[in-house]
């Protein structure tokens, strides 16, 4: 008797090990995507990471910054809505003359830059700064319009506290010296 439980025992371990390395491979086809979806959009827009500087700091398309951006800037509300994503969507293709895969490739890069960051806020901030370098300004009215279109969106139909902190962050950094 002791014999069999030890067996049962060592089938319901085997059982248990398989289906932890079956999801745990599952996950890893997943990230394995994803890091796809990152890299080929990174290409379209000829984004290359050299390795001695943060990735924002490669940023050479103003676009590309500009999204970035506003997916931080909708990343600092405190829950994101799927209406506000959507905005984020229509926006980007209206104001910056996207198609619809270019519109989705540039938001899925611009969510891992804002991820590289550490977080939303940090972002926000580096982000912007790295615009005003950029453009010195010129997309400064097309980044407020699609971030008006992310606010009205949002889950408060205006800005967060923390989106209202970004805001007087980014007047800063816009503003005359």
């Amino acid at each position: 008797m002791p014999i069999l439980l030890g067996l049962i025992g060592l089938a319901a371990s085997a059982y248990f090990v398989i289906v932890r390395v079956k999801r745990g491979a599952e996950m890893a086809s997943g990230l394995m995507d994803a890091a796809q979806d990152v890299r080929g959009a990174a290409r379209r827009f000829g984004f290359r990471r050299q390795g001695n500087q943060h990735p924002v700091e490669a940023v050479e398309d103003p676009n590309l910054a500009v999204a970035a951006l506003a997916t931080a800037f909708m990343q600092l509300d405190d829950l994101p809505t799927a209406d506000a994503r959507r905005a984020l969507d229509v926006a980007l293709r209206c104001h910056l003359n996207l198609d619809g895969d270019t519109a989705q490739e540039i938001e899925v890069l611009g969510h891992w830059l804002v991820e590289q960051c550490g977080g939303a806020a940090p972002a926000f901030s580096r982000l912007s700064k790295r615009l005003h370098k950029l453009d010195e300004g010129a997309s400064f009215p097309t980044l407020i319009e699609i971030l008006s279109e992310v606010t009205s969106a949002g889950s408060k139909g205006g800005p967060s506290t923390r989106q209202s902190e970004a805001l007087t962050d980014l007047a800063h950094v816009f503003s005359p010296r």
